[in-house]
């Protein structure tokens, strides 16, 4: 099964084709990804208008480009995918309507891709990782601890009650001057830092509850860099190396409250999966290894270049879909907001 998958829901314009002969893991034949940073930088942080030209600019030859690599073309296609949501609705509508078009041109199936669940599903197209499996979701704009039971079947165990793990690196950078992207800039400076300089909380640390909160920790790392100004090199360095290890210790202790919760409820996982944008920090890898060591599983992180949002993830979550006999008609409609989880959509869910 060959599929086409566009990514334009954020910052990222991405195509990708993938194989899928099996369970997975697949072959990536082509993940072309055309970034936005030089559009955004100015602003420090992503423009959706900005991000929405830059879009309709790009994608055509995106897509070009990625057919062109995988030496395939559009009628050898099986179907095409789209991320469909959640994301920056204008760059979602470019995306989903382009792919809607290749569709009809190629006479192909159409599949509607949820951006979170082609996160999720990153694991078994790299390694073929077999339900169920615990999930750490980390990106700029989600944090999600959550049980993927199967396609289109999550639970979700744990969120955040604030500001998402990839957001609060990019508001410390911001806060500390460091540019945007912020997440690696943090991680670059925090190598030469002492993480102990500075005493910061390790919110929701011990609870039950599988919960983040980012909001006091970034709040306390902007009282230290008042009370430090003005600041050095080495204080900034000393600042990210903190924060960092507060978040890391954060992170391991409510992965390790989620794995209890799953082990419950569903029973002992095939592995320990984490994906987005912040499994890419080396900090937060380690750390995750060492706890999975702890708790008998594997874990499963993906390689640097699929941490981000790519085509890939998109295609391979379409591949799944169709695998299953779903795809969607032509008259889907973009969605913005799309939880992971059914429950997620109640009335008076966490976001």
């Amino acid at each position: 099964m060959l599929v086409l998958g566009l990514e334009t829901t954020c910052d990222e314009t991405a195509a990708a084709i993938v194989r899928r002969t099996g369970e997975g893991p697949g072959e990536i034949l082509s993940n072309v990804v055309r970034a936005q940073v030089e559009e955004h930088a100015a602003f420090g942080g992503v423009v959706p208008e900005i991000a929405a030209r830059a879009h309709v600019e790009a994608l055509d030859g995106v897509v070009e480009a990625a057919l062109e690599q995988a030496g395939v073309e559009l009628a050898e296609l099986d179907g095409v995918a789209a991320a469909a949501g959640p994301g920056l609705v204008g760059g979602v509508i470019v995306g989903l309507t382009a792919a809607k078009a290749l569709a009809l041109v190629a006479q192909r199936p159409f599949v509607a891709v949820n951006h979170l669940e082609a996160h999720a599903l990153t694991a078994r197209l790299t390694d073929g990782v077999p339900f169920p499996y615990l999930l750490l979701l980390a990106s700029g704009g989600h944090t999600q601890l959550v049980a993927a039971l199967g396609v289109g079947r999550y639970v979700r165990l744990g969120t955040t009650v604030d500001d998402a793990l990839g957001e609060a690196f990019d508001k410390v950078a911001k806060m500390l001057g460091l540019g945007y992207p912020g997440g690696p800039q943090v991680e670059r400076r925090a190598e030469t830092g002492d993480p102990v300089r500075f005493a910061f909380p390790r919110p929701m640390f011990g609870r039950e509850q599988p919960d983040f909160s980012l909001s006091g920790l970034k709040t306390a790392v902007r009282l230290a860099a008042e009370k430090a100004a003005p600041l050095s090199e080495q204080d900034v360095d000393d600042l990210c190396a903190g924060f960092q290890a507060a978040v890391t210790d954060v992170v391991a202790n409510r992965v390790r409250a989620a794995a209890r919760l799953f082990i419950q409820r569903f029973g002992q996982p095939s592995a320990l999966v984490v994906a987005g944008g912040v499994a890419a920090n080396g900090s937060i890898r380690l750390a995750l290894t060492r706890l999975a060591g702890e708790l008998g599983l594997r874990l499963i992180a993906p390689p640097l270049n699929l941490c981000g949002d790519n085509g890939a993830m998109i295609a391979w979550a379409g591949a799944e879909r169709l695998a299953l006999g779903l795809e969607d008609g032509l008259d889907f409609a973009p969605r913005p907001r799309w939880p992971l989880d059914a429950a997620a959509a109640l009335p008076g869910a966490k976001a």
